[in-house]
């Protein structure tokens, strides 16, 4: 089943994430001594330099390890004006058809296919493609979803701005808050509506169109939106913490 793929890969990321997580809490031991002179605000640090923001304000270029796209993600960003539309939807079409999404979803489709997950699309060229065609349209069907429809109609913000304050238990229940709290483009708090209910509406889109007949339940509906859900409160929790392992990484270069 399609679920188990994406239950196995997000142990894999947890398990991964609390131990980059953790390194990343851990202090340096080549912190600056006490005495030593703050960095001026206005000299560019680590962070900026690995965070060139994007062309249209409001936006980032930075990407998570390096790789997968994090444009929808702001550091120390304060208040900010919200996107219009227009930049809603170029932002994650941007994401959505970046370059590294062809490797991500072949290796989505290279476990689905060698676990058998939704037989209904077969094995072999034929199997494989299919299930390479589904998991880029559920992963951009959904981003489009709660990052772009809905946050248009709803006018809500899509953005995840980074606390970076705190500790890590801190850290991770604001992150983790994030999937059913947002802001609005007004600056104001309000429940997640273009989260809980696009990943529901690309959980049911997918599900009743173009996955297979035998999957096409109520309970698997249910099961792909709580997959998809958690899938995306471990990814909220990994961006909080980026930063912190960017500069980690950075370090031992």
């Amino acid at each position: 089943m399609k679920t188990f793929v994406t239950r196995s890969l997000l142990l894999f990321t947890f398990a991964n994430l609390f131990l980059l997580t953790s390194a990343a809490q851990q202090p340096s031991p080549s912190s600056q001594p006490a005495n030593q002179p703050a960095q001026p605000a206005d000299q560019p640090n680590e962070a900026q330099d690995n965070k060139a923001p994007a062309k249209n304000e409001g936006t980032s270029n930075d990407r998570l390890f390096y790789a997968l796209p994090n444009f929808l993600t702001l550091e120390n960003s304060g208040q900010v004006p919200p996107l219009t539309t227009g930049q809603k939807f170029k932002v994650v079409t941007r994401g959505s058809f970046d370059y590294i999404q062809i490797p991500w979803y072949a290796f989505l489709a290279g476990i689905g296919q060698a676990q058998n997950s939704e037989p209904g699309y077969g094995q072999g060229a034929q199997g494989y493609g299919k299930r390479f065609g589904a998991s880029f349209a559920d992963g951009t069907i959904e981003n489009y979803l709660t990052g772009a429809v809905l946050p248009s109609l709803l006018r809500q913000d899509p953005r995840f701005f980074q606390s970076g304050k705190g500790g890590f238990w801190r850290r991770t229940g604001y992150a983790m808050s994030r999937i059913v709290v947002t802001r609005t483009d007004s600056g104001h708090q309000q429940f997640n509506f273009s989260e809980v209910v696009g990943s529901a509406a690309s959980a049911a889109i997918s599900t009743y169109s173009y996955h297979p007949s035998d999957d096409r339940t109520l309970s698997n509906t249910a099961s792909v939106w709580g997959t998809q859900v958690g899938y995306d409160t471990i990814t909220i929790v990994v961006k909080e913490f980026w930063p912190d392992i960017r500069r980690k990484m950075s370090k031992k270069k």
